[in-house]
């Protein structure tokens, strides 16, 4: 079961879009993948957990995270191999290790949190809550989202993740995501 939340080895530079719910992560990933001409890795866990409410009504529970794990990697890994130098990640599994914190006080399933610490990006894009909340079948904290901020912040900090804050407008946190992954990808 641990291989299935292993990074496959690669080259290729990996970016992560990480930050509560509603902060425009899954908008620039796309937007970033289109720039770069890559590919990007979707949340899995929204079209495991949406899949889950339309069939039974019901949320997120502890035994839902090791499968939701399961399928981010297993996508990652899979569009890693499609990927040019560069791979946009809507998620990982530091995320899930937040949410999964944040909504089951304070656990996480020990191997999910193996392979979170363990797995590694090169650059997380932290996405800030100057945007507007916008409501689905899925998200439920509207008035937890400075909380949430300052829990993935302090997470990065905490794991020494290499991270920028993106805030503003939808241009303006483009351009700043853009300007830091040319960085990346002139260095390698």
């Amino acid at each position: 079961m641990e291989e299935k939340l292993e990074q496959e080895p690669s080259d290729v530079v990996k970016v992560v879009l990480f930050g509560p719910e509603s902060t425009g992560k899954t908008t620039l990933s796309q937007q970033l993948a289109a720039h770069y001409r890559t590919v990007w890795v979707p949340e899995y866990a929204r079209e495991y957990l949406q899949k889950k409410w339309n069939d039974q009504r019901t949320t997120c529970e502890p035994k839902d995270l090791l499968p939701i794990a399961e399928g981010q990697i297993s996508s990652e890994n899979e569009l890693t191999k499609k990927a040019n130098n560069l791979l946009i990640c809507d998620t990982d599994l530091l995320e899930t290790k937040v949410y999964s914190e944040a909504y089951y006080v304070g656990h996480c399933d020990p191997l999910i949190e193996r392979y979170a610490l363990k797995n590694s990006y090169d650059l997380y894009l932290l996405t800030y809550i100057d945007i507007p909340w916008v409501g689905d079948d899925l998200r439920d904290k509207p008035d937890e989202r400075e909380r949430m901020f300052e829990y993935f912040r302090s997470t990065l900090e905490k794991y020494h993740r290499n991270f920028v804050i993106l805030k503003g407008n939808k241009k303006k946190r483009f351009t700043t995501a853009v300007k830091h992954i040319d960085k990346l990808l002139f260095c390698k």
